[in-house]
């Protein structure tokens, strides 16, 4: 009676044996899945990609719209130029984005970065008193200045507006020594700093942006830089917008021209040298779509402002965002094998939206890829497959990882044998009508 038994239990070893073997060769091969669906405007943030290594190009380079198969319409005369969906991180055009260049005040953004860091650190709090010394203090209004007195005792929280609003060299020297003990010891955690979220092609020199050789940096880390200061620290992006702020009886606008200008802006930076030029980072927002613009190398204040509004209004007319799935939505159920449950549903970690010009809206498809069935066990979070987005104007699909959206255990023995039977008749775990 045992030896019957133990051949029984052979030959059923040898058929679930058998049945995974067959398992596993068909599932190598993914099924690919097309959704019926009607995509709807949405907002999302998405990282902005890591960035290339710098390369020197001449300045009468043409625009160009890597992730979009139009052609762009209109005439980009920044010498660098870069525009880019914030939620996305789609880079609808550029110009020269990993050519090393003179930030100029733009810098500022870092300065103010660490000074916010610095407060949510406990370092120093908004009311910290920091003497402004003699070597922060500016002698001259040819720069751009708080206008501080030397010994003035002044309150974190107004340095850091003299900075982004005024845009005040005094300030931002009175900060970095109050911070860092000097300002050149400040400027060296401000590039290690950059360097750590992403900017790895900038190097500081000192906290206000006045020209030194050494002083560089990117486009595209532009772009990094003012996401995380829109993402890290949302509770003083309403400086940036601000239009004017006052110390010591004197009143400064803002020197953001698209704050008066009706396009939605509402940030960040202007930057200005004789060797770098006009420049500037602005975040504009229109019906929930926000962009985020740098330029630079402009040969005036209203060259300037007029290049910003032009391609900021050209990204909203031509590009729109397209939502997919919300974070955590069930977007499908994959038959499951050996678990005990029949079905995995599966998910997107993060709302799952595209960007892409409007007029590829009418032919954009959408599918789902996987294995399918997906063996047992599998745990919550695991990449499971992917959805793929087509369009006429997508140099290459776009690819979203879906993941599993509960744990499922191995089923017992004659689970996993019932199983085995039935994907050797019927190719599935699951009866489908």
């Amino acid at each position: 009676m045992l030896g019957a038994f133990v051949k029984i239990s052979f030959v059923i070893s040898v058929f679930i044996f058998c049945a995974s073997s067959v398992f596993a060769a068909k599932a190598s091969k993914a099924v690919p899945k097309t959704i019926a669906k009607t995509a709807q405007k949405s907002e999302t943030v998405k990282q902005v990609s890591q960035p290339d290594p710098v390369v020197a190009l001449a300045d009468n380079v043409k625009a160009e719209s890597p992730n979009s198969t139009i052609p762009i319409d209109i005439e980009v005369l920044a010498k660098q130029a870069i525009l880019v969906d914030y939620h996305t991180g789609t880079v609808f055009l550029q110009k020269n984005p990993d050519q090393q260049m003179h930030p100029s005040s733009m810098t500022k953004i870092m300065t103010a970065y660490l000074v916010m860091e610095k407060v949510k650190a406990g370092v120093v709090s908004l009311d910290t008193l920091f003497t402004v010394s003699k070597n922060a203090w500016r002698p001259t209004s040819k720069e751009s200045n708080m206008f501080l007195n030397i010994n003035d005792k002044v309150p974190v929280i107004d340095l850091l507006k003299g900075v982004i609003i005024q845009s005040g060299n005094d300030a931002s020297v009175a900060l970095a020594e109050g911070l860092s003990g000097s300002e050149e010891a400040f400027a060296a955690e401000m590039t290690r700093r950059a360097h750590e979220l992403g900017a790895l092609n900038t190097n500081f020199i000192n906290a206000t942006g006045l020209p030194h050789p050494d002083h560089l940096t990117t486009p595209k880390d532009l772009v990094i830089l003012a996401i995380h200061a829109l993402d890290d620290f949302p509770e003083y992006y309403h400086i940036y917008g601000e239009k004017e702020f006052t110390y010591g009886g004197i009143t400064q606008g803002n020197r953001n021209p698209l704050l008066y200008r009706n396009i939605g802006c509402d940030g960040i930076k202007t930057g200005k040298t004789e060797i770098g030029g006009y420049g500037i980072i602005a975040s504009c927002v229109q019906q929930g779509q926000r962009l985020i613009l740098v330029i630079n190398g402009m040969p005036s204040v209203q060259t300037r402002a007029d290049e910003a509004a032009k391609l900021i209004t050209w990204g909203m007319r031509t590009f729109a965002n397209y939502s997919l799935f919300k974070a955590q939505q069930l977007i499908d159920q994959i038959p499951v094998l050996y678990g005990q449950e029949d079905s995995l549903p599966v998910t997107v970690e993060k709302d799952a939206i595209v960007s892409l010009a409007r007029v590829g809206r009418r032919d954009m498809k959408v599918k789902l890829n996987y294995h399918s069935p997906i063996a047992a066990p599998i745990q919550k979070g695991t990449p499971v497959g992917k959805i793929i987005v087509t369009s006429s104007v997508l140099p290459k699909p776009i690819e979203i990882p879906l993941f599993a959206a509960v744990t499922i255990e191995k089923a017992g023995f004659f689970k996993r044998l019932k199983d085995s039977m039935t994907y050797l008749f019927w190719g599935s775990t699951t009866k489908k009508e």
